[in-house]
């Protein structure tokens, strides 16, 4: 599930990377994009939702806690 869900965001929002935590069917979405942040939490949130509310609404996907990073604060965060 894990890498169809960061091939299904990162091929419907170009620009964006996703590195996925958790397990199962509750997973927590680190999202790196630097055009992302020029937009509002929940217009972030929306565009995520876009691409993955059809595993939502199909239970295929329980819970998905989603964190927004440009890419010097996820680089930083690495290291």
């Amino acid at each position: 599930m894990s890498k169809n869900l960061k091939q299904l965001i990162e091929e419907g929002m170009p620009g964006v990377e996703v590195q996925i935590g958790g397990d199962g069917c509750d997973l927590c979405l680190n999202i790196i994009s630097d055009e992302l942040a020029t937009l509002s939490p929940v217009k972030r949130q929306q565009q995520v939702y876009a691409q993955v509310g059809h595993l939502i609404t199909s239970g295929a996907l329980h819970a998905v806690n989603m964190k927004f990073f440009t890419r010097d604060a996820w680089n930083n965060s690495q290291a």
